[in-house]
């Protein structure tokens, strides 16, 4: 048993032509439709990089108790379980957040692992003079002006070179059995760095200033920026097609079909405008974030071009690998195995949760979502646990560990208590307020509706979730569900 997962970042499904875009050139990714299940609900759980990475491993929600960080020393990882029982494990990878603080313990779970570097903001080439900034309406950071000198040719690029050293891997080991590839590449997150043949895909009036990087912000530029923008981004989705081809090539010349089960997700969407917004965290998780693509190969049932509707989130997917190989399930994976979903479309939950630490908690039925703003303005309570006391690109500071205390062990730190901090208060979601919709009436989610009933049943599914998953005591006040326990 083989298996393959090619794993991309802020992967946009509305952009991608097997859910129904019709002027990306994504030809690849059609063809991956043809010889794969696609799932059409598939949501998110905890957001955004490493929060979903932590529950790749894990099969549980981070979003409940901490915010960004690396694995817990109580936390199961499935690469890690695998290795143990005989597969081998390796990780090729540009996503250069596995290397800050906040990812440090994710790629030592593999038994081996490689990296391309470059990619957005990475601390790669050293050069003290301060390279030549270009203007622009957008971010604009002096690593990256740095590092895309380096990268003017296209198989100099991280994404090239991550998929240079996947095919590598899966050519050297082709004769051999029991191995995962995770095959993961940093784009199409921004900046939508990418080269003349893609952007010639999408000719465009456009004379404004170089614009491919936008803030995490409401779209306040002209239309024929944000249209450029929008370019820009199925540019670099183009060549993202052009690499998961190579794979689809390999799999045919290889015939690793026979054996081999192919995943291709994403961690989250990314907002292009879509209800005037840019980019991800600070507005509230819409489906353009929180739907996700996802298309999954399973050599046992042998079902291609064929969609499934159930329900299911990132959490399944170490359990669907842990059953593929037949690893038993630790007791604290609370994802499930999507064996019978890929072959016949069987449910394995009735709601799911998802959100990002302090923010929103959302709830789905598959139909209706339901967002749960903070009930006071200033987000409170709100706290991390944590043994890894670290953020995206640094340590906790002492003034956050100044007022720590030891928790009492969760139903899933395996005996161990945690440092509870006071967290970040993300106050302005409380001004979004909670929003209920209708994805059958409102797939765009523009109207939300006013159901006390049905509102009262999508609390009831929250919070037998969140209890399911040991959630602190402290977020059922900040959401004021108290009544409902």
């Amino acid at each position: 048993m083989k298996a393959v997962m090619v794993m991309f970042d802020s992967l946009n499904r509305h952009f991608l032509s097997p859910y129904g875009c019709d002027w990306t050139h994504t030809p690849n990714f059609k063809r991956l439709a043809e010889k794969t299940v696609t799932f059409t609900s598939c949501f998110v759980g905890s957001m955004p990089c490493m929060p979903a990475r932590r529950e790749i491993h894990t099969g549980r929600y981070n979003f409940l108790h901490r915010s960004w960080g690396p694995l817990e020393p109580f936390d199961d990882s499935m690469p890690q379980l695998l290795k143990d029982n005989g597969v081998y494990t390796h990780l090729v990878t540009d996503h250069y957040h596995y290397w800050e603080d906040g990812g440090a313990t994710y790629h030592t779970r593999y038994s081996s692992h490689e990296t391309s570097r470059g990619q957005e903001s990475d601390a790669w080439k050293g050069e003290v003079a301060d390279p030549e900034k270009v203007e622009t309406p957008g971010q604009s950071r002096r690593e990256h002006y740095v590092n895309r000198k380096y990268l003017r040719r296209e198989e100099d690029q991280p994404q090239a070179g991550t998929f240079r050293q996947g095919l590598e891997f899966i050519e050297t080991n082709k004769d051999q059995d029991n191995w995962f590839l995770h095959m993961e590449t940093f784009d199409p997150h921004e900046p939508f760095f990418s080269n003349s043949n893609y952007k010639a895909l999408y000719p465009h009036d456009y004379n404004g200033p170089e614009f491919y990087w936008p803030f995490y912000k409401r779209v306040t530029e002209p239309r024929d920026q944000v249209e450029h923008m929008r370019y820009e981004y199925a540019a670099l989705l183009s060549m993202c097609d052009a690499y998961m081809g190579k794979v689809l090539d390999a799999f045919d010349r290889l015939d690793l079909w026979k054996g081999t089960m192919l995943i291709v997700n994403t961690d989250h969407g990314f907002m292009l405008s879509e209800h005037d917004w840019w980019a991800k965290v600070v507005m509230p998780w819409y489906n353009e974030l929180a739907n996700t693509p996802l298309f999954i190969w399973d050599p046992r049932s042998r079902c291609a071009n064929e969609k499934r509707g159930s329900l299911v989130q990132t959490i399944d997917l170490a359990p669907t690998l842990l059953e593929f190989f037949g690893v038993d399930r630790p007791k604290d994976m609370l994802g499930a195995p999507l064996r019978e979903t890929i072959a016949s479309d069987a449910g394995v939950r009735e709601a799911a949760l998802y959100g990002l630490h302090g923010a929103h908690v959302n709830c789905t039925d598959g139909r209706y979502v339901y967002m749960r703003a903070p009930a006071n303005p200033d987000n409170s309570p709100l706290f991390n646990y944590t043994l890894m006391p670290t953020h995206m690109t640094g340590r906790f500071k002492p003034d956050e560990l100044k007022n720590a205390t030891l928790a009492e062990p969760f139903e899933f730190t395996k005996g161990c208590p945690t440092l509870k901090t006071p967290a970040r208060a993300w106050a302005h979601q409380h001004e979004f307020g909670t929003m209920l919709f209708d994805l059958e009436s409102d797939p765009g989610q523009l109207h939300p509706i006013d159901n006390p009933k049905l509102e009262d049943r999508m609390i009831r599914h929250m919070v037998r979730l969140m209890k399911e998953n040991d959630a602190p005591p402290e977020q059922y006040a900040r959401l004021g569900v108290e009544e409902y326990l």
